[in-house]
């Protein structure tokens, strides 16, 4: 019967059994399958228990789940009756992505549309799964529009399946009625995903990278257990904005908190944008008709220039594995299966061009066990998904680095900084053999220290935001820079004598530091990884008595502003919970800045002469009431 021109009586005339839809399908034809948790179950489940009567069918998709297992299929009949093709850029480590490695094809998030579109790669027919139609004929996607769109409007033949349950979700999610040449109706529960495991070293990272986030920015996250710690940690901002791959659970709840308003976006401002969802039941529910909320194919949710049109716009994924250099492996594992490892490049690029934009990765310094480190000498046997000039901050639970403009020797010492202690030798050592680092470089027990991110503050002096943080090892350079600027009175205060060169080998021991005998403190101005240090806090340890020394020095245009005083109370904490009795320091007696901020410690403060210098002292024991 002919189509007629009013879609109703289209539906009707293209309604078939699941038999009769799958008939449609000829041996040899490329068959897309929608994506994700929008995978038309009931369909691919028909096409599967058929499988044996056709030759040569070639299967499109993301990398799946796989509610119904082709790839078994495929793998048992030997490729006669069904071919694979999984779009996915990451690296095949995992298990069950090395043994079906032959079948993924690396490619961009934001190209494949245009693979469909351009019939570079043809589309014969493709399985959707729809909302029911609206008044106007018009059927959602749901919660998966990304590829999905772009093979349903270039494919020869469409089959949707219609399910009551599929959310409709707005935005440019919509395929016609009149579009469409096959109509399954069946009704069944959509994929869900579970939220993934806690993780201590997932909540750690997350604490570290909302310090980087500010008020105001827009993100994209990628799911997995590490994403979830970072959502959890983003709970006290304000007025964040989304444009991402994935909506998820973590998202729905800072929606729900009125943390994300995307008021602030400065582009699709109000609007919650995305090109899929992955969750619970919940999340599905939270995205029917939900006017605040558009999804888009990812041609234009990947597009970096789109990307780059948001304020302030942060992109954060999972990374697998980097090297010392700061090349970057991306897998699929378990809990972050539909990570989007395909769009990565696309927003680490987009995040770059954005007016203060970031890029993030988050990396757990060990695998699960603990056993292996993800921070490795060099990466071989395995896909480079990010190389190593594209990558900017990269956080585990033992600090944040930004890599962006840093030499391959500052790129070494930084990724063995934040690398998990247990390694941090052999990696020394890797370094130095492969010439990463010169031959000045030398291992000290401070290599095992735990950088103590509790201890970082952000103030805000004078309406200027000031970094109050322990000092790292790639820190040397502006430590150097600021005691060459310091005037020739604060270089006698703070050496004791005229001084005008400041060598690395007067650095180390600020910098070769364990944080619990030693320790240094800063204060910088400036962006992360690049800001100046107008301020320094050191204690050292005399273990004869069980007390550390402490020196300061400050640049001449912070000095009045009671920064010394915060790092005085600063490294007094630390010192006091690191077991040390007490504190000292050694000055000249017409030193009285030094001499009044010692002053300023709650603990009872003893004064002594030794020649011309005055020794002052005090004991944590030994608390002033007076103060």
């Amino acid at each position: 019967m002919a189509a007629t021109n009013y879609w109703a009586d289209n539906y009707v005339d293209k309604k078939r059994t699941i038999k009769e839809a799958i008939k449609l399908i000829k041996p040899g034809q490329r068959v897309f399958i929608g994506s994700s948790c929008g995978e038309p179950q009931f369909l691919v489940k028909s096409l599967s228990e058929t499988a044996g009567v056709f030759t040569d069918l070639e299967i499109i998709r993301l990398l799946s789940l796989e509610s119904t297992p082709l790839t078994l299929i495929a793998n048992k009949t030997k490729c006669q009756s069904l071919n694979i093709r999984s779009f996915y850029s990451g690296s095949a480590r995992a298990k069950g992505i090395a043994e079906n490695i032959r079948y993924i094809t690396p490619v961009n998030l934001s190209a494949i549309p245009r693979l469909f579109k351009s019939r570079m790669l043809p589309i014969h027919v493709a399985l959707i799964q729809v909302t029911p139609p609206d008044d106007f004929g018009w059927m959602s996607l749901g919660v998966s529009v990304d590829i999905t769109l772009a093979a349903a409007q270039s494919a020869d033949i469409v089959i949707a399946q219609v399910n009551p349950k599929m959310p409709r979700v707005l935005g440019r999610s919509f395929i016609h009625v009149n579009d469409v040449d096959a109509i399954v109706e069946h009704e069944e529960d959509l994929i869900t995903v579970a939220e993934p495991p806690e993780m201590e070293s997932a909540n750690v990272i997350g604490r570290l990278i909302a310090r980087l986030i500010d008020d105001g920015s827009t993100i994209h996250i990628s799911p997995g257990a590490t994403p979830k710690g970072t959502l959890l940690a983003l709970s006290d901002k304000n007025d964040l904005g989304i444009h991402t791959e994935y909506l998820t659970d973590g998202i729905m709840r800072l929606v729900s908190m009125g943390v994300v308003t995307n008021r602030k976006k400065g582009f699709n401002e109000g609007k919650l944008v995305a090109g899929s969802a992955i969750g619970t039941s919940y999340l599905y529910e939270f995205l029917d008709d939900n006017p605040s909320i558009e999804f888009y194919p990812s041609d234009y949710i990947n597009d970096p220039g789109v990307i780059s049109r948001h304020s302030k716009m942060v992109s954060m994924n999972v990374a697998f594995m980097m090297d010392l250099t700061g090349q970057v492996a991306a897998d699929a594992l378990s809990y972050n299966h539909f990570s989007g490892v395909t769009g990565i490049l696309d927003f680490i690029r987009g995040a770059a061009m954005s007016e203060g934009g970031k890029s993030i990765l988050m990396l757990s310094s060990t695998s699960i066990d603990g056993k292996k480190s993800r921070i490795v000498p060099f990466l071989q046997d395995t896909a480079v998904v990010i190389p190593r000039s594209n990558v900017q901050y990269v956080v585990t639970e033992y600090g944040a680095f930004n890599l962006f403009g840093k030499s391959i020797q500052e790129r070494a010492m930084g990724m063995i900084s934040i690398a998990h202690p247990d390694f941090r030798e052999e990696l020394f050592f890797e370094a130095k053999k492969m010439g990463l680092l010169g031959p000045e470089r030398t291992l000290k027990e401070s290599i095992h220290g735990v950088y103590p991110a509790k201890l970082e503050e952000i103030r805000k002096i004078d309406g200027e935001e000031i970094t109050i943080r322990p000092a790292k090892p790639v820190d040397e350079r502006r430590i150097q820079e600021h005691f060459y600027s310091l005037d020739k009175d604060d270089v006698i205060s703070r050496f004791f004598h005229e001084k005008t060169s400041f060598l690395r080998a007067d650095m180390e021991g600020m910098l070769q530091i364990d944080y619990v005998k030693d320790m240094t403190m800063l204060i910088l101005v400036g962006e992360f990884g690049f800001g100046k240090v107008v301020g320094i806090g050191t204690y050292l340890l005399n273990q004869a008595n069980n007390m550390a020394e402490v020196a300061f020095s400050l640049s001449k245009a912070y000095q009045g502003k009671r920064l010394g005083k915060i790092l005085m109370k600063k490294l007094a904490e630390a010192a006091r919970e690191n077991g040390l009795s007490g504190l000292f320091a050694v000055t000249s007696p017409t030193n009285q800045g030094m001499i009044k901020l010692f002053k300023t410690l709650p603990y009872t403060v003893k004064t002594k002469f030794e020649e011309d210098m005055v020794v002052l002292s005090c004991k944590f024991d030994e608390v002033n009431v007076k103060k």
